[in-house]
């Protein structure tokens, strides 16, 4: 963790240039949970130069607007599961299955047919890349166990738990190679905690701790209300958020600034270190830094700020690349506000 008071990342993903993915495409469905080729402008074989090129520019988008903690802007993925998900033994990658999406709507998705396993790195050579890239801090993301079961289709396990357990066997295994790279930080991403508290109440947590189990980076776990592109209403709170405090990750992530909420929420998570959401997806415009510096003026009245990192509410890659570099600046000049203002 970087030694500065209010320390700024990304959730996860940067904006994939127009040259790379076919940017109407990606706009126009759901996010994608089985392969989907057809995205990417490039043909199989350029696919990876351009993707790395793609990335060194998402990075030192990152560096220029002055993020502490940067990412690999996830350029190389369809969404944020799909890479990590249809990369697993126990797959059937020919014939998906079906679940509905939490907009309620049907997706295809990976369909379970054997015992879920890693049998090869798969983001590893996506953080080596960034390690070797920058000199700031690094995170890497990966899909949670729960949030992956979620977008499945279960046709091999007696029980969803089961499954949920032998995901996040798969995840461990990745997180501690992430860590041997030399990241600093692994982010799991688990949005259907949210979508789904009910089914995530029965087991959620022990499927996470079991991911986590032995780490010793620094561990974050983001919990959102989906992308704004996809998802249009905003509920007042989280469904599943006093829960988290049980999961060994050193971190949880939350979306705060598009729904509005009351921080006081944040009191739910006594043990916990917390990355807030200051820049709100769902507004076209970029906000001034004194939006992001009120924003978190409101949560330093909660938790002191050596409890706080700084972040968009979620991904990014949904918007123009102007716009997202500008919200980037002004959550930095924002934070530099207030620190400013702690230092005094």
């Amino acid at each position: 963790m970087p030694n500065r008071v209010l320390p700024t990342t990304v959730v996860g993903s940067c904006v994939q240039p127009a040259w790379l993915v076919d940017r109407e495409n990606l706009r126009s469905r759901l996010p994608p949970r089985v392969r989907a080729r057809e995205m990417w402008k490039l043909a199989e074989a350029d696919l990876e130069e351009a993707q790395d090129a793609a990335t060194l520019a998402a990075i030192r988008d990152m560096e220029r607007a002055g993020v502490d903690i940067v990412s690999d802007g996830e350029i190389r993925r369809e969404s944020y599961s799909n890479r990590f998900a249809t990369a697993l033994e126990g797959i059937d990658a020919d014939r998906p299955g079906t679940a509905l999406d939490r907009t309620g709507h049907p997706n295809p998705v990976p369909r379970i047919t054997g015992k879920i396993r890693r049998v090869r790195a798969i983001e590893v050579r996506d953080a080596e890349f960034l390690v070797s890239s920058t000199r700031q801090q690094t995170k890497i993301t990966l899909p949670g166990p729960f949030t992956m079961l979620q977008q499945a289709q279960n046709d091999h396990y007696p029980s969803a738990e089961a499954a949920a357990m032998d995901y996040a066997d798969a995840v461990h295994e990745e997180i501690r190679a992430l860590f041997a790279a030399g990241v600093d930080m692994v982010q799991l991403d688990e949005p259907y905690l949210q979508a789904r508290p009910e089914e995530a109440k029965k087991y959620a947590v022990r499927a996470i701790n079991r991911a986590l189990e032995g780490v010793t980076g620094t561990t974050i776990v983001h919990v959102c209300f989906g992308y704004a592109h996809i998802v249009h209403q905003r509920p007042e709170g989280y469904s599943f958020l006093p829960q988290l405090d049980a999961v060994s990750a050193d971190v949880v992530s939350i979306e705060a600034a598009q729904p509005n909420l009351d921080l006081s929420i944040l009191r739910e998570l006594p043990s916990k270190r917390v990355m807030l959401g200051v820049i709100s997806l769902g507004d076209p415009d970029v906000e001034t830094p004194e939006v992001v510096a009120s924003r978190l003026r409101r949560a330093l009245a909660v938790l002191p700020p050596e409890r706080l990192l700084v972040a968009p509410d979620c991904g990014m890659k949904y918007l123009a690349r102007n716009v997202a570099f500008g919200k980037l600046e002004a959550m930095v000049r924002g934070t530099a506000i207030v620190r400013s203002e702690l230092a005094r």
